[in-house]
């Protein structure tokens, strides 16, 4: 069973209850519980900052979303010493600290990253189905 780590758009998309619409063949994979899904805190850290600095409108109130996560059946994943340490092999064509701590804990805890961001779909690491 795949053990996935969901990005922040791909959490956005599940906040919003527009999962379903946007990622058709993923959200297959929730109905059926044919994965074992986590949202990193530096995701939800991530989504705080934006929406604090009125960037980002996330839909459901920021204090709610560690429970909304765990109600949608999703584990959230602390950061680590060896997460922040680890050197990415390849290297991610991304300067953004979020998406390469995402995933320096995917190959660290043996997770692969559900993305669709164009700079990281190509990686090793990333989700295809």
């Amino acid at each position: 069973m795949p053990r996935l780590l969901l990005d922040t758009y791909v959490l956005l998309a599940l906040l919003r209850q527009d999962f379903e619409r946007q990622f058709p063949a993923i959200s297959n994979y929730f109905r059926l519980g044919q994965f074992t899904g986590f949202v990193s805190v530096a995701t939800l850290w991530e989504i705080a900052i934006k929406s604090r600095l009125g960037k980002l409108d996330v839909g459901v109130p920021v204090s709610d979303m560690p429970s909304n996560v765990r109600s949608g059946g999703l584990e959230i994943l602390g950061i680590e010493v060896a997460h922040v340490l680890h050197t990415l092999d390849p290297e991610p064509p991304t300067r953004d600290p979020f998406d390469r701590l995402l995933l320096a804990q995917c190959h660290v805890e043996g997770l692969m990253l559900v993305t669709v961001d164009r700079a990281l779909v190509d990686h090793p690491l990333a989700f295809r189905l």
